[in-house]
């Protein structure tokens, strides 16, 4: 066989084997297509051909991340369109099992989280958690009461406009009915209040159940409570903090928005996300005196994405491994694994932070959880 002939052959067999490979691979895609499935959707790099439509419920701290439009146009580049609604994270677990349910949801915190994976247990459903953000429980306050806890052993200068405080000591003197015109130093808040940390309402936000988790490990001799009975009791002991407020917002902003807009005069001390003084340093100019304090131990409060079903599975990991996600995160003032692109940030928005957060602990499980909440709803309601 001459030459010609052969390469002749050749071409065609590659023809042939080519166009098989062909109808193979647009086969299986029709398959995937027709099976709900999106072809592009798990294949990183490429934009999707395909749109999968997401339905989700969102806690009030993630609300502004999902309606920015950098993350609308990234997630559509990527093939994925999401259809959200705002819900208390305390309430989603009840919405799980619910005809016609959400494909995910993204809480508030871990206790919300593995409250909602347990209620997909119970309904033979999958939920796939990805940690997305973090940001730790903080006190928001100001320069002249930092002064005074620092002169009656409550509090430690880390640098500048920054302190570690003794949450045993300030929950032991919130306990004891203390006054600020009863402590040392007090020339500069001589007031007949008595020492407390505002919070949220614990019956509503999460912030609240993270300073109630804080507090009862504090009361407990620096252990978690696990059986009731410790539980309980601890419970009732914060009740007393928590009605000694008055009233209190219900919701993550409003206590940080009085602290801002109304100041120390009725917030010295605000119970907040750290991220919250990060997303106004951003955006407003600090007041000389705002203050950042550290607890003593703390708690950092996870923002957790939950996966329902196979389809939102990929939209976790788009928010948790991408680049670009976890950037426009740090806009909002979450911190992220990348500890130094959280510090520039912080440095841009010209607000001093504790970097390294050594002393953390875990919050209770969320049985225990939900019945020191049901504790304190009862002993607030009387």
């Amino acid at each position: 066989m001459n030459r010609p002939t052969k390469a002749l052959i050749t071409v065609v067999l590659l023809a042939i084997l080519g166009g098989a490979l062909f109808w193979a691979l647009r086969s299986t895609q029709q398959a995937q297509v027709a099976s709900g499935q999106n072809p592009t959707l798990n294949l990183p790099g490429l934009r999707a051909t395909q749109t999968v439509e997401l339905s989700g419920l969102i806690a009030l701290d993630v609300e502004p991340f999902f309606k920015d439009q950098r993350v609308l146009k990234f997630l559509a580049d990527h093939g994925v369109k999401v259809n959200i609604t705002r819900v208390g994270s305390r309430d989603m677990a009840q919405r799980v099992a619910a005809t016609g349910g959400p494909d995910f949801m993204f809480p508030s915190g871990i206790v919300a989280a593995n409250q909602i994976a347990d209620a997909a247990k119970r309904a033979n459903m999958s939920a796939t958690q990805t940690t997305v953000f973090f940001t730790p429980m903080v006190i928001a306050s100001w320069q002249p009461i930092a002064n005074i806890l620092q002169t009656n052993a409550m509090a430690t200068s880390l640098q500048p406009s920054v302190y570690s405080v003794d949450f045993a000591k300030l929950v032991a003197t919130m306990q004891a009915k203390t006054r600020w015109k009863d402590l040392k130093a007090k020339d500069a808040y001589d007031v007949n209040k008595s020492v407390l940390v505002s919070t949220t309402d614990v019956r509503k936000s999460n912030s609240a159940a993270m300073f109630m988790a804080l507090a009862a490990y504090t009361m407990n001799n620096n252990e978690l409570p696990t059986d009731r009975a410790t539980a309980e009791a601890l419970a009732k002991k914060v009740a007393d903090l928590f009605k000694r407020q008055g009233y209190q917002e219900n919701y993550v902003n409003g206590n940080f928005d009085d602290y801002v807009s109304i100041g120390i005069g009725k917030t010295p001390l605000a119970f907040i996300y750290e991220n919250q003084m990060l997303t106004h340093a951003l955006t407003k100019p600090l007041q000389p005196d705002m203050v950042l304090m550290y607890p003593k131990p703390t708690i950092v409060n996870k923002v957790v994405y939950v996966a329902l079903n196979e389809k939102s599975k990929r939209l976790g990991e788009l928010l948790a491994a991408s680049p670009e996600m976890q950037a426009i995160g740090l806009d909002y003032g979450f911190r992220i694994a990348d500890s130094g692109a959280f510090m520039q940030k912080a440095a841009a928005a010209k607000l001093n932070v504790q970097e390294k957060l050594n002393d953390l602990i875990d919050p209770p499980s969320f049985e225990t959880m939900s019945l020191m909440i049901d504790v304190v709803t009862r002993e607030m309601s009387q």
